[in-house]
């Protein structure tokens, strides 16, 4: 073999070799790449689920938890339910309800007179569970404060009226405005007697909210599936399409003759 053609040859062996190399430091980086890409992706999913830890339970509209104060006259398992209507009833209407929710003021324009009408006869006892599913959805603190608000007013003996005021000037779901509290006693005028030193000093204070946050949770465990949820004896009967007052109406009457 000529010297030419041996030159050519190592030539050619060391250019194999090169890219040889060459490819195993790329491999090398490749690899190392790969390595550091799963370390920053961990990390990153370590920082995430620790931001999640973190923020679990937390409301950013919240104050700072205080003691449960569950408003005058509240009853039901932990004193969650506001009543309205005698005890004696034959007939127990059940609601969980949010004061920011739209499909809660549809259900209370429809029923209301009905409900006020078999509560005033004594034939019907309603117990109210207040919720706050739109803050949670949408942002803000106007179900909490309103549910508050609602509490306070039952601590006056003033609830029903004030509920039905409360649904009568509610905002549009994504109007945060039953957060201010000056709105809520600003409607605390239009039920007589209600606009006190202490109504306004509880609404203010924010006296129930941490019994509107227990009250919350305890929706939260029921799996509802929305609000409002109406039973009816125990029995949902916002599900049932063929609900109406007047069917409501009656089966009030029969359960009080029965």
């Amino acid at each position: 073999m000529s010297e030419k053609n041996r030159a050519g040859k190592r030539t050619a062996r060391e250019r194999l070799a090169d890219e040889r190399e060459k490819q195993k430091a790329a491999e090398r980086r490749r690899r190392t790449l790969i390595v550091a890409s799963s370390v920053v992706c961990v990390l990153g999913l370590a920082a995430v689920i620790g931001v999640v830890a973190a923020n679990s339970g937390k409301d950013d509209s919240s104050d700072k938890a205080g003691p449960v104060v569950a408003p005058s006259g509240a009853q039901g398992e932990d004193a969650l339910a506001i009543p309205v209507g005698k005890d004696g009833a034959k007939s127990t209407l059940t609601v969980w309800e949010d004061f920011r929710c739209p499909a809660c003021r549809a259900f209370e324009a429809a029923y209301r007179p009905t409900i006020h009408e078999l509560t005033d006869a004594g034939k019907l006892r309603v117990e109210y569970h207040l919720a706050t599913l739109i803050d949670g959805n949408m942002g803000g603190s106007g179900s909490r404060n309103a549910a508050n608000a609602a509490a306070c007013a039952q601590d006056a003996g003033k609830f029903p009226a004030y509920h039905d005021v409360l649904y009568e000037n509610q905002p549009n779901e994504t109007d945060d405005a039953f957060a201010e509290n000056s709105k809520l006693i600003g409607l605390a005028a239009k039920v007589d007697g209600l606009d006190t030193p202490a109504f306004r000093t509880c609404v203010e204070d924010g006296t129930h909210n941490s019994w509107v946050a227990k009250s919350n949770q305890a929706f939260q465990n029921g799996h509802f599936g929305g609000t409002p949820t109406v039973l009816f004896n125990g029995k949902n009967i916002y599900a049932d399409q063929s609900m109406t007052p007047a069917k409501l109406k009656q089966m009030v009457e029969e359960a009080d003759k029965g």
